[in-house]
């Protein structure tokens, strides 16, 4: 059962890591893998038979999300955009209790650990903003060099929540070229993309580690200004009246369903 919640909870991951304004470290903050996930990966050859157990599901799970389920939630995302979006929102909102709780474990809370939740979530909402503003380019002359570099940085978006990889493959101009790539398993481009995703997912992860490990609580309260700042990528267009009574119904629904 618990390989199968796993494998669940991979599939999202990997969803997460495509899908525009869905960030794959939320989505760890929201099933409670994101600290197991950085021990477990970075230190793979203390425990590899428990690391094992625990990573693979996970990891095949997270295939089948960048190359199958991605489509059917995109879908989703198309078809029902208030219901699908509002049930985000509930699931993150409903996760920010549990990380206080996590936050305030080591130490008393101090007002001043709000300043770096308020500077993450500030970051958050730019990167929001650049989002939706931001023209995708295509480029079609692509070294393997940029296409490395690339897959490094984003990498930030897969191991920092609340930032999402869409911006950052905007930003280098290959997001079209990216998705068609998955779609086709074009592997000229999805292998150096992927290699530097390796590389960048390791530098950044032992970057965290680092930062929980000597500065715990501004870390987490940090990790929660980007996790609430994530939110305003998933609010959806939509009227007064019955738009908004479905919102909150799914709002709540998300939220009833961490619990």
């Amino acid at each position: 059962m618990n390989i199968l919640s796993n494998i669940f909870k991979g599939i999202c991951i990997g969803s997460g890591a495509i899908l525009p304004g869905i960030s794959s470290g939320v989505i760890c903050v929201i099933f409670g893998l994101y600290e197991k996930l950085l021990n477990s990966v970075l230190d793979f050859f203390k425990s590899p038979k428990e690391n094992i157990k625990f990573l693979f599901p996970i990891f095949i799970g997270a295939l089948i999300g960048v190359l199958a389920f991605s489509n059917i939630l995109n879908y989703v995302l198309y078809m029902f955009p208030v219901q699908t979006k509002a049930l985000f929102i509930g699931l993150i909102l409903a996760s920010i209790p549990s990380l206080l709780k996590e936050a305030n474990q080591k130490q008393k809370f101090k007002a001043h650990y709000l300043l770096y939740t308020l500077f993450s979530f500030l970051i958050g909402v730019v990167s929001v903003f650049l989002e939706n503003h931001l023209s995708i380019s295509n480029h079609t002359n692509i070294s393997i060099l940029y296409l490395f570099f690339a897959g490094f940085t984003m990498s930030v978006g897969i191991i920092v929540p609340g930032v999402s990889s869409t911006i950052i493959l905007m930003l280098f101009g290959i997001y079209p070229v990216y998705l068609s790539s998955i779609s086709s398993l074009y592997l000229p481009i999805l292998i150096p993309i992927g290699i530097g995703i390796i590389f960048g997912s390791l530098v950044f992860m032992k970057l965290t580690r680092f930062l929980l490990n000597n500065y715990y609580v501004q870390t987490f309260y940090t990790i929660i200004g980007f996790t609430l700042g994530s939110i305003f990528v998933l609010i959806p267009e939509m009227s007064f009246g019955t738009d908004l009574l479905i919102f909150a119904l799914c709002v709540s629904l998300g939220f009833v369903l961490m619990k």
